[in-house]
């Protein structure tokens, strides 16, 4: 390898090679094992009922912090801020956590710069000295926006390994980054693009890719993280990691430009996949619960799961501050509705049996209860969306909210026409209300509705 550091290399280019998904379970795990991080995982995140949607967000945010210009960078970066500051609590331990603590921020960008150097490291094409300092470089130049302390950051890149070393004893192999190894794919739900594969097909499937991903993420940990969480490099996973990133290192940067790299714009396009059937297993309530209300997986409704339908909303939006306040605000309300209707036992949280109880009562359809809950999340949802403060929303507005690359284009049109009920091309307010109160009170499968919290 060349001495001289090649000053075409860009960090920003090998992200976006095909090939980062190797270790984009590796970096998802090594995120996770920091205590904050995985407390709030463990809390506000919901990667276990929509595992998909959550690495999309996580994988999308970190390509778009590094594929922007100063001003779409600095907004970026305030949305996060917006959302990271309502992601704080208290850890097993007892001790604080929030998601904006300088020391933590600067670990989940470090991690990322990381994996794109393991990424070259184990394809054969490792930076050279040179090249890595260039590369590291570039990253801080892109993250110096986040205004972290600089003795959070190491100086050069020759100080990153002392920094992994020391900042690995805090690690630990805790609820998040155990489920995210061993447990989250054996139970994921089929991807779209896996339609054909049908319920059978994607059990068998997801259980060699768990299987396979489990063994490759193991061997590729760092020596150091290995250890700490008690885990052995299988020599099946030593090979599986040696044919997967040398093969890759081989063909990947022997390809066009278009087939080497994914385009930071492609989020943006819809997908063309048949649309997803819905899950057909257990009763109408009970699948609302599952699919709709339990946002974050963990068999109850809590303040957290209604925090993350309000986070799916403003995070397609991209609101300001005060507008994202209004919606969270709108959706803490509901909360408040839904615990003092329904949680039956005064543990602060709604159970599938207190909700099903309540539901099969009637609670939810009463007057006073939607219009102190759920009416003025709908609305606020509408405002937020109806950027250009017509009263209206047009298709456009109605897809900047709804759409995105889970989303069917044959499902947008038809959540947008089951909400247009006169036909007019556009949908007022009362319509607006009147299809989400059916949905979330009839106990009918919507395409609107479902498009309101994300697929799955």
């Amino acid at each position: 390898m060349s001495d001289v550091a090649d000053p075409a290399v860009s960090f920003k280019r090998d992200l976006s090679e095909w090939r980062i998904s190797l270790v984009a379970w590796r970096l998802l795990v090594l995120q996770a094992a920091d205590p904050a991080v995985g407390a709030g995982m463990h809390e506000h995140s919901t990667y276990r009922a929509h595992p998909w949607r959550r690495v999309e967000h996580t994988l999308g945010s970190g390509r778009r912090l590094f594929y922007q210009d100063g001003e779409a960078l600095r907004r970026e970066v305030a949305r996060l801020d917006r959302a990271h500051k309502r992601i704080s609590g208290t850890m097993p331990d007892g001790k604080p956590y929030d998601a904006r603590e300088p020391a933590t921020r600067a670990w989940v960008l470090l991690t990322l710069f990381e994996c794109v150097v393991a990424m070259r490291r184990l394809g054969g094409d490792g930076y050279d000295a040179g090249q890595l300092e260039l590369a590291y470089r570039e990253f801080r130049e892109t993250i110096a926006v986040f205004e972290l302390p600089e003795e959070e950051l190491p100086e050069t890149a020759a100080d990153l390994p002392g920094y992994f070393a020391r900042y690995a004893r805090k690690l630990e192999f805790n609820d998040a980054a155990r489920y995210l190894l061993n447990d989250i794919l054996r139970e994921a739900p089929r991807p779209r693009r896996l339609w054909f594969l049908g319920d059978a097909g994607w059990r068998v499937v997801r259980a060699l890719v768990a299987r396979v991903i489990r063994e490759l993420t193991v061997a590729d940990l760092p020596p150091v993280v290995r250890e700490r969480f008690g885990l052995a490099r299988t020599r099946w996973g030593a090979l599986l990691s040696v044919v997967l990133h040398r093969g890759a290192g081989l063909v990947v940067p022997r390809l066009p430009e278009r087939m080497r790299y994914r385009s930071p714009e492609e989020r943006a396009r819809p997908s063309r996949l048949r649309p997803q059937r819905r899950d057909a297993r257990g009763s109408r309530v009970d699948r609302f619960f599952r699919e709709v209300l339990d946002q974050t997986g963990d068999g109850f409704i809590t303040v957290h799961d209604l925090r993350a339908m309000a986070h799916n909303v403003c995070w397609q939006l991209e609101l300001d501050e005060a507008a994202e306040a209004r919606v969270y605000g709108a959706f803490d309300g509901w909360w408040e509705q839904l615990r003092a209707v329904m949680d039956a036992n005064g543990d602060g949280k709604v159970s599938r049996e207190e909700f099903t109880a309540a539901t099969l009562a009637g609670c939810d359809r009463d007057e006073a209860y939607l219009e102190r809950g759920l009416l003025p999340a709908l609305r606020a949802v509408f405002t937020a969306a109806d950027t250009d403060g017509s009263g209206f929303l047009e298709f456009d507005e109605y897809r900047a909210v709804f759409g995105g690359p889970r989303v069917h284009p044959v499902e947008l049109s038809d959540g947008f026409r089951q909400l247009d009920t006169d036909g007019d091309g556009r949908i007022t307010l009362e319509e607006f209300l009147r299809g989400f109160t059916e949905f979330f009170t009839a106990r009918a499968d919507s395409t609107s509705g479902a498009q309101l919290l994300g697929r799955p």
